[in-house]
């Protein structure tokens, strides 16, 4: 038999080194101008009704290698339901066996947010009663760089999402966001819209999605090591977001991502900043807490290392906006494996869960917005 393989298409990427048989050797692409690699997203074709073995013969040397070892590919024939593949890492090479039921099966690292997705939400959003759109800039490859505003309250709540591409866990939770926040019936989310102004940007980094980027744009610029000093030619992404926060200020703020080796969703926060005080902090874990007393699907004993008094790494966002602005900000992490204190064998983490943590995150702000 012949089968195909290719990524030629919207936030596509794999490299195809040889296809024999059944089988195929392929290799995922380094993001543009960088050594960053671990997305992936490609089609096989005319394959339907066969046992096909795909190696991905490059992984132990991806940016997180660590990401592989109990990991499992993401599959779909309608793109639309991404269920978990028959995955193995042995011997630094990660094997995905599939039998697809028809001559289009789709293969990815995560649940793909294409951009016409994107620009589908952008426009849906838009048409909403009381929500604002506009262009911030353009990016480096002529793409505009979307902000949704709505509500009429004093606090200013900024949400952004996608500074690095691959993480597409992050904008599926913007879709349960911006969906929620709009919704006519949900009291907590009006209540919220009254005493806050909301502020977000679904995707950070367009240049990075459409070209199949794990962490960079299209300069090969990683956005969340930009926001101490961001500049038109290397990041007009974070500059054009920030020259904005100038404008309004930021009470609260969450940068949402996801994380390649962690099995869990957490957060991080700014302990390590400068001008950290305890009545922040305090906010920040009232926020995390409240957050795993509310959703099952959220935790707090896994997460990373907290940064030392003084030793926050300032070319983030969420400490830059902590220390820029005095905000309560945080980093939403979500797992690219299965979030495994309430995991699902079918479907992993996936995006309907991914939009629920958004609703669970966006009722836990209603409930404490007064304080912030």
């Amino acid at each position: 038999m012949t089968f195909s393989i290719t990524s030629s298409f919207d936030s596509g990427n794999i490299r195809v080194l040889n296809i024999d048989g059944h089988e195929a050797d392929l290799e995922i692409v380094t993001d543009h101008g960088s050594d960053f690699y671990q997305w992936f997203y490609f089609r096989v074709g005319n394959a339907a009704g066969h046992d096909i073995t795909l190696r991905i013969v490059n992984v132990a040397g991806s940016a997180y290698p660590l990401g592989w070892p109990n990991y499992r590919a993401r599959i779909s024939e309608d793109r639309e339901a991404w269920r978990l593949a028959d995955t193995s890492f042995v011997d630094k090479v990660l094997t995905i066996r599939v039998r697809p039921e028809t001559n289009a099966l789709w293969v990815a690292y995560f649940a793909p947010y294409s951009m016409e997705r994107h620009y589908d939400l952008i426009a849906r959003m838009a048409a909403q009663p009381g929500v604002t759109q506009r262009e911030l800039t353009r990016t480096l490859d002529g793409r505009p760089l979307d902000l949704l505003t709505l509500g009429e309250g004093a606090k200013q709540v900024w949400l952004y999402a996608r500074q690095h591409p691959g993480e597409s866990m992050a904008e599926w939770w913007m879709e349960g966001a911006l969906e929620k926040l709009t919704d006519p019936n949900d009291r907590t989310a009006q209540a919220l819209r009254q005493k806050a102004t909301l502020h977000i940007v679904p995707n950070m980094n367009p240049d990075g999605s459409f070209r199949g980027h794990l962490r960079t744009n299209a300069a090969g610029v990683n956005l969340n090591r930009e926001w101490h000093a961001p500049t038109e030619d290397r990041s007009p992404e974070v500059l054009a977001v920030r020259d904005a926060m100038d404008a309004t200020g930021v009470d609260f703020a969450m940068d949402v991502h996801g994380d390649e080796a962690i099995p869990a969703n957490f957060i991080a926060g700014f302990e390590g900043i400068p001008s950290f005080s305890e009545d922040k902090g305090a906010l920040y874990t009232r926020f995390r807490d409240t957050l795993a007393d509310r959703s099952p699907d959220f935790q707090v004993a896994k997460g990373y290392e907290i940064s030392a008094p003084g030793k926050a790494n300032m070319s983030m966002s969420t400490t830059q906006l902590a220390e820029r602005y005095g905000a309560v900000s945080m980093t939403l992490e979500m797992p690219f494996k299965d979030h495994d204190d309430n995991p699902d064998p079918e479907f992993g983490w996936s995006p309907d869960r991914c939009k629920r943590l958004a609703h669970d995150c966006l009722d836990n702000l209603a409930g404490m917005i007064d304080s912030i």
